[in-house]
């Protein structure tokens, strides 16, 4: 079983795309599948367009009442498939604003076949690219790169900023019965959330990899979330977590682990 998360805020005129997208291309692999989207507060008619595909297709809306960003977002999703997922199943988290192509898909599953836990879509693999990005966000992709290689010991990695993830469902379950509400902690800093599920899994010694892909963002269908000073300041708030000798994330793992997996 293949569960799609798709975070969401205002993203009306990307739902007619992508969700059928997604469904042609997992009904052609003959996969069983369930979408689950968070509707994150959107003041758009995001709201009536997912009720109205819900009529034709596998899919499962959660909803905000107002909008919480996509920390708060990720976590609802990704918690929600934990409790419905198998532990061979397999988890996929994809933009919701119809840059992240579906074809992949498929690809990074088979990836996960090959013993990994997590499998990245990354522009900066063979095959990969991206058209329609900015210099300025090209930027802060090189950026970050650096930032989690030197602070968080990445080195076998290339892609952080992009949050187009395979994971298998035993990762995730593991990861939150032992974070508990912590696995995706810095919940209110913008985009930070995506490159803490990194951290946080490779605490746990989960194996990553990543296959070519090509970020379409010349196609996106509503204009950017991220306000890159609230997601830098995360970045930063989350190495001081991280290296903290007084409690910190690696200093505080161990025994969280021995008191979760002993329950």
């Amino acid at each position: 079983m293949i569960y799609v998360l798709l975070p969401a805020y205002n993203e009306e005129n990307s739902f007619g795309q992508l969700i059928p997208k997604i469904s042609q291309h997992l009904n052609d692999q003959g996969f069983d599948y369930l979408i689950i989207v968070c509707d994150d507060g959107s003041s758009d008619n995001s709201s009536y367009v997912l009720e109205k595909l819900k009529e034709s297709y596998p899919l499962k809306i959660l909803n905000h009442r107002i909008n919480r960003g996509l920390g708060e977002t990720s976590r609802d999703l990704f918690e929600r498939a934990a409790e419905l997922a198998k532990s061979d199943d397999v988890i996929v988290r994809l933009d919701c604003d119809n840059t992240h192509e579906p074809e992949y898909i498929t690809r990074m599953i088979s990836k996960l076949g090959e013993g990994f836990d997590v499998v990245t879509a990354s522009r900066f693999q063979k095959g990969g690219g991206q058209s329609g990005v900015t210099l300025y966000r090209a930027f802060i992709s090189y950026c970050a790169q650096i930032f989690m290689k030197t602070v968080f010991g990445l080195w076998g990695q290339k892609e952080f900023t992009c949050g187009y993830r395979a994971y298998r469902a035993s990762i995730i379950q593991r990861a939150i019965k032992i974070y508990g509400n912590n696995f995706i902690q810095l919940k209110g800093l913008g985009f930070t959330c995506t490159l803490e599920k990194v951290v946080k899994l490779k605490m746990l010694g989960a194996r990553f990899a990543e296959v070519g892909f090509h970020l379409r963002y010349d196609r996106k269908t509503s204009y950017s979330k991220m306000v890159t000073s609230i997601t830098t300041l995360g970045y930063l708030i989350m190495a001081f977590l991280y290296h903290w000798p007084f409690g910190g994330w690696r200093t505080s793992l161990p025994k969280v682990i021995r008191e979760n997996e002993a329950k």
